[in-house]
């Protein structure tokens, strides 16, 4: 009997859950449970990790990432202006800027700040982990966000900025007052998104050299596994990330919702 289009659909499907369920199962029974809990799950091991998890390394990954995003923004904003600038000169080192460190990894960001300026010049900047670590971070993030803000700039109707300026108002007023007020409400979503990047960006500090008073989550669960000889620090710093992350997407849905709505 042929079936119709629907139905095979239906059929595939069901096979699909079918298939799904008996790769589980057949995970359930070959796993060795006892092993995973005492190497990924080990309450011992967990509470030995706190209060310091805590108020350390979590509280230096929040630091770490609003300084690289608060840097980062203010760069970006400058960026993003140059970017629309009239000024030939202004423009061509926006894009310069955006497109090189837009391709480079952050680890070579970071590495470049932290050992190849005090090489090349002598000099470090200061706040030592905090500081070469933020700016580091700052300095790509700003490229990422600078497209950002320039979309968000550019979505904004330009009978705004024509309206503006029939009243008499400047260019930089009418950009500062009007148009971007309205950018940013647009922009909100996928700068929360490159915050979330950041705070997971965070991880890459342990290439700078730490202190235990400078330590991020990722850093700690390291050195705390290879003190333990077990996994569960890993285990503990995930589920932290994850109550860090997951609230910042679903702000992000959230608003890309209403934003959606709204239009």
């Amino acid at each position: 009997m042929d079936l119709t289009p629907r139905q095979r659909a239906r059929l595939y499907q069901t096979a699909m859950y079918v298939l799904a369920a008996a790769v589980v199962v057949l995970v359930v029974l070959i796993t060795d449970w006892e092993k995973v809990q005492r190497n990924f799950f080990n309450l011992d091991v967990a509470r030995e990790m706190f209060p310091e998890v805590i108020t350390t390394a979590a509280l230096n990954t929040l630091i770490y990432t609003a300084l690289s995003f608060v840097f980062g923004f203010a760069l970006a904003l400058i960026l993003a202006l140059m970017r629309l600038s009239s000024v030939r000169p202004f423009r061509a080192f926006a894009i310069g800027y955006i497109e090189l460190f837009r391709g480079l990894p952050a680890l070579i960001t970071l590495l470049f700040v932290g050992f190849g300026l005090p090489i090349a010049f002598g000099w470090r900047l200061p706040g030592g982990t905090l500081g070469n670590g933020s700016v580091g971070l700052a300095i790509v993030a700003g490229a990422y966000m600078a497209e950002t803000i320039r979309a968000g700039i550019e979505a904004v109707p330009r009978g705004q900025s024509e309206a503006a300026r029939s009243l008499g108002m400047s260019q930089t007023r009418t950009m500062f007052t009007i148009i971007l007020p309205q950018a940013f409400r647009i922009i909100i979503p996928p700068l929360t998104n490159e915050l979330v990047l950041l705070i997971k960006d965070t991880s890459l500090f342990f290439i700078l050299g730490s202190t235990p008073a400078t330590k991020e989550l990722t850093k700690f669960a390291r050195d705390f596994m290879s003190s333990s000889r077990n996994a569960t620090p890993l285990t503990v710093v995930a589920i932290l990330y994850l109550l860090i992350t997951l609230p910042l997407t679903f702000l992000v849905r959230r608003l890309e919702r209403s934003a959606a709505k709204s239009r």
